[in-house]
Parts: structure tokens; C-alpha cells; sequence
């Protein structure tokens, strides 16, 4: 059967390295530290490598329970004429302000629930059960760009705008006051005119919308955040009381391209989370009884298609690209076989050690790269019953079996030796010249432990696989950075933020050649990080 996960792909592992200081808090480092630079770390970089993820778990003796749930902590890792310095501080969000100021979890976050204050009354603990949960601003996901400034977000309606020097936290920005949706995706895309478009939820009395979101490049005044965003369009759900829910979306060069997962939200347990006492993730669940569906909307026009391109179920956190050629879309994303992975990234699992360690890993679907095929010319005349992708190298197909309804089967973006690495997640890409466009390389995490624990990059030319590989580091997403006078794809480095459980103030930034992946230097930092997210390299060259 085509698709089938492969046996060594759910290969289990024992004996894995206890990570508990990954996911503990830490103190933050507001002002810029030296690190010890050994090897060399190339002169042409300059800038700050910006990252973001939790670094605080915990207020007084209230504990978050879900990874997702701690307080955004930023971290910068200025590099200039071969040396770096660190810095790091918490955002100073709402949230967190909240929090800090009475030493205990004011602000309900995706996990945990805010309880009632203690200190109120029984009568006004009881009315503040029947209150709607508060939307959080812990904007602890990613650093994004609009309009040329860098925001830190989340996936509520909330973001911040940061100072990529000083990491200051500086205006709280509100998606609803600009554009009609709940909330909005920490995974923006960017065309090379500056134009970004997300995508985020409505939610009204009739119901959830998926709505595609546009804001322009420009500023008309140097005080300006999302003014001149607009909904691009809105796609109705396939149970409007039971969206889906999404980390991302892809992007080509003219078109969105909107996957509607078998991860779904049921609305009414979310809404009534706080009256019943329990997290907002208690409302989220994977149903292996839908498919997944991808709808394509012009991003001229704002048009859907009425094309609707379905696969079997699959869990999508993060793409890695997708391009137009021959009249076909080619969507290239990590794709797991089931959706529990949100479920497990419990803050007590992934403190477990042991055989509970194991089995939680063991019980978590990994992800892997694959390709779909979207032909773009279906219609009536089209026939049914055959394979529409005419692309000779590929094995993907795409047959329509009814009318506006293809059914699409993906092929592997990787050969065997990838099952050895656990999977990919946290897929990067040379953004700037080859997103939206034909590629050849992609980069990312490899995943034998619940966190990335290798740096992987794949040559889609002959699917073949360089690693990087320490026992006992657990390196970050990679951040591609291309070389000043770059010709080819990958002439630049990649760097990453390692961690070491084993070792106290053992982190360091590391420097791989992107074309050799042979490590160039590093610079040890000595703090402890926790294991984060997503970032960004802010160019000053």
C-alpha cells in the first residue's frame, strides 16, 4: 500500500538521557555577557540571532503543566567582527506581570488553567468561574517581522513588538483591533516585496472561519503596527462548532495553501474550559477519522478554489516549502501519521527518566518530510480515476474522484536513513531567494528524543542526508544565514543553540558550514538555557 508508515520508522528507543534541566526555569541575563569563542566564527556575520521559548515554569508553588504554557523568555546572541555576547531577558508580558506580581498563575495559559484567587471571597471565586478565559499574551513561540519591525507571537490575538537590540519589550499589539479574527499564527509568511500574510480564526455566532489575513509592507508613520491589514478571505470549516487547529500554512508565489488537519478544536469545551476547571488542551483532539484536506486561495484575487485536494490523516506543525511549476503546486511539509505529540509535550513527561521516559517517547509519532502534487488545472473535463501528476521523477499522485475532489498520496522527501534520526521537525530553508521557488536543500532538527538532538540537512537532489551529531547536545531549529556574496543555495552557515542536560552552564552557540555542515566555531555561553522554539537572525551588515 502506498503511504504506509514504514516498520523502522516506529523504531523505539531505550535508555534515553534525562532532560529535566531542558525544561526547568532559569534566570535571565539582561545585560550582555562574553562568551569563549573556539574555532572561527566567519567576520561577515553580522547581527543577532534571536530566539524565543519558555524560561519560566512555575510561580510560587502553582506549576504549568503543558511545555507550551511558560513564561516567553528572549534570548540574543550578538555576533560582530567574530566574536559574541549573550543576552537574555523575559518578555515582559501581561502575563507574566500578572503573575510575578502576585507569585502565582494569574493568566490561564494552552495547559493550565488559572484557578481562583484564594484571596477572594467564596462568592466572587464562584462568579469568576463563569468568566471567559483570558486570552494570554505570553508571546513565547517565535520572533516575526511586519513592516520591517520584529513582534514576538503566539497563536492568540496577541503579539508584542521587541527591540531586536535591546530585547526591551515595548507596545502590545491586538490583532482584533486591525482585522476581524481571534487569533493569528506565529508562522508568517513574507513575499520579497516585504507583503506578509498569516492566517487566524473567527469565531461568531454562527460559528468558526479560517480567514487568510494580508498586511502590507510599508509604514505610513513610523508609530505603525498592523494598520492596512485586511482578510484576504475566509474559508468555511467542515464543522463550523469543530475547526481544526494549525501551527502554519504555505505559501507560493500565488497562492495560500490552508491545510485543514484532523486535529480538531471543540469549540464548546474551550469556551466553558474555565466554568468546568479544566486547560484549554483539554478541548483539542485528533479524530483519524477525517481526512486531511488542503484548499488553495489566490493570493491576487482572494478566490478559493473549489478544488478541495484530500490525504489521509496526518499532523502538521511546520512546512518547508512549496512552489508552482508545470501546473502543479508542489507542498513539502513534516508530517506525522497521528496527532498526539501535542498531547505529550507535558512538562511532567518530558521530566520522566527511565522506562516512563521511553515509553513516552515511544508513544509520540514522528514526523517526517514529504511532497503532495496539487495539479492546478481540474475541471469538469478533467477525467477521473487517473494519476494527474505527469512530473516523471515523482511518485506522489493526485487522482480526482468526484467532482472539485482529488485524492492525493504523498512521496518521501528522504531515504531510509533518515528512521535513524527519528524523523525531521523545525524545517529551514534558504528563505530569502528560495522561498516560494524550486529548491534543493532543506535543514532541520532530527528527533530520537523528544527535543531535537542532531542537525540534519537533506539534498532533495538525491535525498541524500549530513548530520551533525554529538551524544548528550540537543541542538535548536538551524537558522540559515546565506554568505555575503552567495551564488549557490546553500553558501552560508547555519547556526543553532546547544544545550546540555548533563552539564550545568554548558550552552554554546554553533556555526556549521552549510555546504560542508563541518563545524566552524562555536561560542560557549556560560548560563543555563532551556530548550526553546523558533527564531530569527536579525541582519546589521
Amino acid at each position: 500500500m502506498p503511504n504506509e508508515p514504514s516498520r523502522r520508522q516506529q523504531q523505539d528507543q531505550k535508555g534515553l538521557e534525562c532532560i529535566t534541566p531542558l525544561v526547568n526555569s532559569v534566570e535571565e541575563t539582561p545585560e550582555s555577557i562574553a562568551t569563549e569563542v573556539s574555532g572561527t566564527i566567519p567576520t561577515w556575520i553580522r547581527g543577532n540571532l534571536l530566539r524565543n521559548g519558555p524560561g519560566k515554569f512555575e510561580f510560587g508553588n502553582q506549576h504549568y503543566n503543558h511545555w507550551f504554557d511558560g513564561m516567553a523568555m528572549l534570548h540574543q546572541f550578538k555576533i560582530v567582527d567574530g566574536k559574541v555576547t549573550y543576552r537574555s531577558c523575559f518578555l515582559r508580558s501581561d502575563a507574566y506581570k500578572k503573575n510575578s506580581e502576585r507569585d502565582r498563575i494569574m493568566v490561564s495559559e494552552f495547559g493550565t488553567v488559572a484557578m481562583p484567587d484564594p484571596c477572594k471571597n467564596f462568592f466572587l471565586r464562584f462568579l469568576s468561574r463563569f468568566e471567559m478565559i483570558e486570552a494570554t499574551d505570553n508571546a513565547s513561540v517565535s520572533f516575526v517581522k511586519y513592516k520591517g519591525d520584529y513582534y514576538v507571537s503566539t497563536e492568540t490575538n496577541f503579539m508584542h513588538k521587541v527591540d531586536p537590540e535591546s530585547l526591551e519589550t515595548m507596545n502590545k499589539v491586538d490583532w482584533t483591533k486591525f482585522v476581524a479574527v481571534n487569533m493569528a499564527t506565529a508562522h508568517p509568511h513574507t513575499d520579497p516585496d516585504g507583503t506578509a500574510f498569516n492566517m487566524g480564526n473567527s469565531y461568531g455566532t454562527k460559528g468558526a472561519l479560517y480567514n487568510i489575513i494580508k498586511v502590507p509592507s510599508t509604514k505610513n508613520n513610523p508609530d505603525e503596527t498592523l494598520e492596512g491589514a485586511k482578510v484576504l478571505c475566509s474559508i468555511i470549516p467542515a464543522d463550523k462548532s469543530r475547526p481544526s487547529y494549525y501551527h502554519s500554512f504555505a505559501m507560493t508565489e500565488n497562492y495560500v495553501v490552508f491545510i485543514e488537519q484532523p486535529i480538531k478544536m471543540d469549540l464548546l469545551k474551550i469556551i466553558t474550559s474555565k466554568l468546568r476547571g479544566k486547560a484549554i488542551s483539554q478541548g483539542v483532539y485528533w479524530d483519524p477519522k477525517l481526512d486531511t484536506v488542503f484548499h488553495l486561495v489566490d493570493k491576487h484575487t482572494g478566490k478559493t478554489s473549489s478544488t478541495k485536494f484530500h490525504t489521509k490523516p496526518l499532523s502538521v506543525f511546520h512546512q518547508i516549502n512549496a512552489f508552482e511549476e508545470d501546473g502543479f503546486v508542489m507542498l513539502d511539509m513534516c508530517c506525522a501519521d497521528n496527532g498526539d505529540a501535542i498531547k505529550n509535550y507535558l512538562i511532567q513527561n518530558l521530566r520522566k527518566s527511565g522506562e516512563a521516559l521511553d515509553q513516552v517517547y515511544n508513544t509520540t509519532s514522528r514526523a517526517f518530510p514529504r511532497r503532495f502534487v496539487l495539479p492546478l488545472n481540474v475541471n469538469d473535463d478533467t477525467p477521473t480515476g487517473v494519476n494527474l501528476n505527469t512530473r516523471p521523477a515523482s511518485s506522489a499522485t493526485s487522482v480526482k474522484t468526484a467532482k472539485d475532489e482529488v485524492v492525493c498520496h504523498f512521496e518521501d522527501l528522504h531515504g531510509d536513513d533518515l528512521f535513524e534520526y527519528g524523523g525531521l521537525e523545525f524545517p529551514q530553508i534558504n528563505y530569502s531567494k528560495f522561498n516560494t521557488r524550486p529548491y534543493r536543500y532543506f535543514y532541520g532538527c532530527g528527533f530520537q528524543h523528544l527535543v531535537g538532538d542532531s542537525l540534519l540537512k537533506m539534498d532533495l537532489k538525491e535525498k541524500k542526508l549530513k548530520v551533525w551529531y554529538k551524544k548528550g547536545m540537543f541542538p535548536s531549529e538551524p537558522v540559515f544565514v546565506p554568505s555575503p556574496e552567495a551564488v549557490d543555495e546553500d553558501d552560508g552557515v547555519i547556526l543553532s543553540v546547544v544545550v546540555t542536560p548533563t552539564e550545568d552552564k554548558s550552552t554554546f552557540l554553533l556555526v556549521l558550514d552549510a555546504r560542508t555542515w563541518e563545524e566552524l566555531g562555536r561560542a560557549e555561553v556560560p548560563v543555563n538555557i532551556p530548550y526553546g522554539f523558533h527564531g530569527a537572525f536579525n541582519s546589521t551588515a
